[in-house]
């Protein structure tokens, strides 16, 4: 350590309250301390206590379960979901890109910040519904790329050009009927794609349904779009199941809570968090490794510490 006035070496002298050494200048006699490392931006939150609330978060514990399981503050808890989510999101963008894939298909699901679209009259773009489009890969399970926007052209027209820059090669890839995906992925992916639709067909709801009760499929029908896709490949089940254990590992997905998201700066990172630690860190049973492991991107499991670590 050297003396902003004096440009002389200064002497050790002492430790911190927080542990870091402090230096003293034998002839002006001021006293410095030493740089403090501040891996999450302006936060001073201790890696290990941020990596317990990131773990209790993407088990889908609340903010306040985070809050009275490690005493930190809610604010703090948001704060650190914000951070560490978009630092994820690039940690995905940059790990998963030309990846050979070999069957791959998207979906999107639901979710609302603040209140739903039918009450959102004055509030701005930034509420009302929200849908998050996801792109994975049959074989590994690996989440290639995701999208976070309402559910239109524009924003699936995202989701696309991101996988046509997370895959290499041709594969196989199947989505549900929403129209904007054909025009989205001509244009994006063209023919390196064998592309095919499978369109299911729903019941008219009856009066004995209740109000939250899954409607009753009555039909499928599989509509090959371009390409020569494999009939027996032509499925979605696996990206609607990832679906499901959205909701099971992101609170603010859960139905019928007050667990919902009032700002989309949360939302968006909810995801980005999740999706990182889904392909790194989460042990998938069926594969018995990490869709990580799976594609060959890593050789290990990550823990929750190392994926904080490899991001800050």
């Amino acid at each position: 350590m050297t003396c902003h006035n004096c440009n002389t070496r200064c002497k050790k002298f002492g430790k911190h309250r927080n542990g870091l050494q402090r230096f003293r200048c034998n002839q002006c006699r001021k006293t410095f301390t030493e740089d403090h490392a501040t891996p999450l931006g302006s936060m001073y939150t201790p890696l290990e206590k941020a990596a317990k609330a990131i773990e209790l978060l993407v088990e889908g514990c609340s903010v306040s379960t985070v809050e009275r399981f490690t005493g930190l503050h809610h604010t703090t808890i948001l704060s650190l979901l914000v951070l560490i989510g978009e630092k994820c999101e690039r940690l995905l963008e940059s790990r998963i890109r030309n990846l050979p894939v070999h069957d791959v298909q998207c979906d999107e699901i639901w979710g609302y910040v603040g209140y739903k679209e039918k009450r959102n009259i004055t509030a701005g773009p930034l509420r009302g519904d929200a849908y998050c489009f996801v792109a994975i890969e049959r074989n590994t399970k690996l989440v290639l790329t995701w999208h976070l926007g309402r559910r239109t052209a524009r924003d699936t027209m995202a989701l696309t050009e991101k996988l046509e820059g997370a895959t290499a090669g041709n594969f196989q890839l199947t989505t549900d009927g929403f129209q904007p995906y054909f025009d989205a992925i001509h244009t994006c992916l063209g023919t390196r794609v064998d592309y095919s639709q499978l369109i299911k067909t729903y019941a008219a709801t009856t009066d004995e349904e209740h109000r939250y009760s899954p409607p009753q499929v009555v039909d499928i029908t599989i509509k090959p779009m371009w390409g020569q896709p494999d009939p027996y490949r032509i499925c979605t089940s696996h990206v609607e199941r990832q679906n499901l254990t959205m909701r099971m590992q992101i609170r603010r997905l859960t139905r019928l809570t007050n667990a919902f998201s009032k700002k989309w700066a949360n939302l968006k990172a909810a995801p980005g968090l999740y999706f990182a630690w889904y392909d790194y860190c989460h042990f998938h049973r069926t594969l018995r490794c990490t869709p990580a492991m799976a594609a060959e991107i890593t050789d290990h499991i990550w823990s929750v510490g190392e994926l904080v670590e490899a991001i800050v």
